[in-house]
């Protein structure tokens, strides 16, 4: 059989090979069937061959992993004695027998179809004389059978090598997505959106969604899009065609009932507002319905996928307006589905199937399973959950297996009003929901990521997207462990292990901020970095953070030199903008607990020195006031430090910006660092007042201590020397 003559091909082969334990062998997302073998050099480099007749779409992706290659420093040739990769397709007498061989044991003829499963998407990859063959039936298959393959080239330059492999792989869900959010501050640029395309196609991802509110120009509605900071149609029309190629379809969600305050705040539109200024349609007015008309006619000729989104999430207006008396009278649920029903049948000579957010429907189970079936034949409605649950996901998703819906579910990758994305929450909630959605019957699952408070940052963002892609290809419950151990190597190239630990200690550090409750009360980790730790909110917090301060900028540190070191050992890592971004939430996490220590060290100093000033003799006191006031505001003083920090924040925050978005709705998040900084500075000039006039009378003036408004110590600071480290 041919599996045999391939092996001693293998064997008498002049290029030297070195085998490899299964457990070594990283994959993103892994395969359903995996048994490696040897690893090539490729010295010469790769020779990429398709066989005749090769398809256009098979062509496209050669050329994809041949821009791969070019990018790693990896040369392909034309040389007959390189390792090669060798495309075919399974209607091909080679393609049949490269599928046969990959099967175990291997039949002795080959199959004349492939099993229904691997059809659309699945592929097969084995061993073949010096290098790899692969096949499936589609392009997809093709497109995604290189993927892989791109994985299994390992390194880059001369010292790259091949990874040799047979493996059987197709997707446990037919939809597997990214919902991007451009509404909230951050707006993608094209590259960085054609970016965001290319890298979850890779991963096997087929969907992204990009999510309006306001932001996509149409020409129905030119009020609400602001020039150069919205999509325009051609724009839009450019990242389709883009998209394609890498077979990955656009959906489009446009908000068409709540979430359109930035709309709803033009006067032209006041009769489809709920309330005056809201962000909520009214069901009972026309414009609501004309409005909708419009907008989504203009998507559907811009975006000519099977699918539309209309959102229709988080109606909390609904009503409390126009609609009030109709609510009072039937109840919330029945308004809103007879509205959700009306936007449908409006939209039915789109002929898309139109998705829609479950939260506010799936409060009325009984009313959600007796809607028409008409309408349960047009729509998909998605269930969100963006926490994960220990009891599991099976209970809350009955709604939805019993209302008898198609549905998808949307994860979240937690990054919403976060220093950096909590790891921990959001690999358990992608685990947890992809795992019992599939159990369910659900067909898609759409990962999502927003920016709530305009400060997320995209490049932090690919651990959750790349987990979420790998969750929603990959059968049952995916191994967090095996995503973390595959995801330096795959994602960075970087074998060293570092990258991970990094990972660990981000996703340790947040986890302790958030495990001691510290932020309940504010907006995520963001909010707790603006926090004024001497403001009345602000102290109670400076409290909760005394015990973890240290524990928390230890992770942070110590992932900062991991990242360090891993690019010192490899000056060829990949995604070295994800590394800056790791760095850089690394430092942002260390600063905000660096902020409430140097708070309890300027209190403690001044405090000490009033105390040492109370009980006489100051001059002879050790620390002296001089020194003890200089630590506070003297060179490299703790209040200097918040200034160059934040000032250094600041700027490391817009280059990050700059990377992936648009310069738009930058300048409000740049103010509040701007703010900030003027705070201290304010203080710093405060304190050297306090300081000269000591010096000229040597007396504190209460008043000038009130105004400098340093909160009382946390305990009683008796006048005895080094109550805290004085700075020279």
């Amino acid at each position: 059989m041919r599996k045999l003559t391939l092996v001693l091909a293998l064997a008498a082969t002049s290029v030297p090979v070195a085998v490899v334990s299964a457990q070594a062998l990283h994959l993103i997302p892994q395969p359903r069937f995996t048994a490696p073998s040897n690893i090539l050099p490729l010295p010469q480099g790769i020779r990429l061959t398709c066989a005749t007749p090769c398809d256009p779409e098979d062509a496209f992706a050669i050329a994809d992993l041949r821009q791969t290659l070019t990018d790693r420093g990896i040369p392909t040739t034309e040389a007959a004695n390189a390792p090669h990769v060798l495309v075919t397709r399974f209607s091909t007498p080679t393609g049949r027998q490269t599928y046969a061989d990959s099967l175990t044991p291997a039949p002795t003829v080959a199959p004349s179809a492939l099993p229904a499963e691997m059809a659309a998407e699945g592929y097969a990859i084995i061993p073949d004389r010096d290098g790899l063959a692969l096949t499936a039936q589609t392009s997809t298959g093709v497109f995604y059978a290189l993927q892989t393959v791109k994985q299994l080239i390992l390194g880059s330059g001369t010292s790259a090598s091949l990874q040799l492999a047979t493996i059987r792989d197709w997707p446990a869900m037919q939809y597997r997505g990214l919902h991007d959010d451009l509404s909230r501050g951050p707006i993608d640029t094209l590259d960085f959106q054609k970016k965001l395309i290319r890298t979850i196609a890779a991963y096997k991802d087929n969907i992204y969604s990009p999510y309006f509110e306001s932001t996509q120009a149409y020409p129905s509605n030119s009020l609400a899009a602001i020039p150069g900071a919205s999509i325009t149609p051609a724009e839009a029309q450019q990242l389709v065609a883009y998209a394609k190629q890498y077979h990955v379809t656009v959906v489009p969600e446009q908000e068409a009932f709540g979430h359109l305050h930035h709309m709803l705040t033009f006067d032209a539109y006041a009769d489809a507002a709920e309330t005056p200024h809201g962000a909520v349609l009214a069901p009972g007015s026309p414009q609501s319905i004309q409005l909708i008309d419009g907008v989504f006619k203009d998507l559907a000729a811009l975006y000519p996928g099977p699918f539309l989104h209309v959102g229709a999430d988080e109606t909390f207006d609904l009503g409390m307006g126009k609609t009030r008396a109709d609510v009072d009278a039937r109840g919330l649920a029945p308004v809103y589905l007879d509205f959700m029903q009306k936007i449908v049948n409006d939209l039915a000579p789109l002929h898309r199937k139109i998705l829609f957010w479950g939260d506010v429907a799936e409060e009325q189970p009984a009313l959600l399973k007796a809607m028409p079936q008409s309408f349960k034949d047009q729509t998909i409605i998605v269930a969100w959950g963006y926490s994960p649950r220990p009891e599991g996901f099976a209970k809350y998703l009955k709604t939805y297996t019993d209302s008898g819906f198609q549905f998808w579910v949307s994860p979240s990758i937690n990054n919403y009003r976060q220093v950096w994305p909590n790891q921990q929450e959001a690999l358990l909630d992608i685990q947890g929901f992809t795992r019992d959605s599939q159990r369910a019957g659900a067909t898609g699952q759409l990962n999502t990521l927003w920016d709530d408070d305009g400060e997320s940052l995209a490049n932090m963002n690919w651990y959750g997207i790349l987990f979420g892609a790998a969750a929603a290809w990959q059968p049952g419950e995916s191994s967090i462990d095996a995503f973390k151990a595959s995801y330096g190597p795959v994602f960075h190239g970087d074998t060293s292990g570092l990258i991970n630990q990094a990972q660990d200690e981000l996703t340790a550090a947040m986890d302790t901020l958030h495990q001691a409750k510290v932020i309940s009360n504010i907006d995520g980790t963001d909010g707790l970095f603006w926090i004024d730790p001497w403001s009345a909110e602000g102290q109670p917090y400076a409290a909760k953070m005394r015990p973890i301060n240290s524990a928390v900028r230890l992770h942070a540190e110590h992932a900062i030199q991991l990242v360090q070191s891993a690019r010192y050992g490899n000056p060829n890592l990949r995604e070295q903008d994800a590394l800056d971004a790791m760095d850089f939430g690394a430092r942002r996490i260390d600063f905000l607990c660096l902020k409430f220590e140097l708070s309890d060290d300027i209190i403690h100093n001044f405090a000490q020195a009033q105390s040492t000033l109370a009980a006489g003799d100051w001059k002879k006191a050790k620390p002296g006031l001089a020194g003890l006031f200089g630590g506070i505001n003297g060179v490299n003083g703790f209040l200097e430090d918040y200034t160059y920090d934040y000032s250094q924040m600041r700027d490391m925050f817009q280059q990050q910006w700059l990377r992936t978005y648009r310069p738009a709705n930058l300048t409000p998040v740049l103010e509040r660092y701007d703010y900030t900084i003027q705070t201290w500075l304010a203080r710093i000039d405060k304190m050297r007042f306090i300081q000269n006039k000591w010096r000229a009378n040597q007396t504190l003036d209460p008043a000038d201590v009130t105004a400098l408004g340093i909160p009382a110590p946390p305990e009683p600071v008796a006048p005895s020397p080094n109550r805290v480290p004085v700075k020279p």
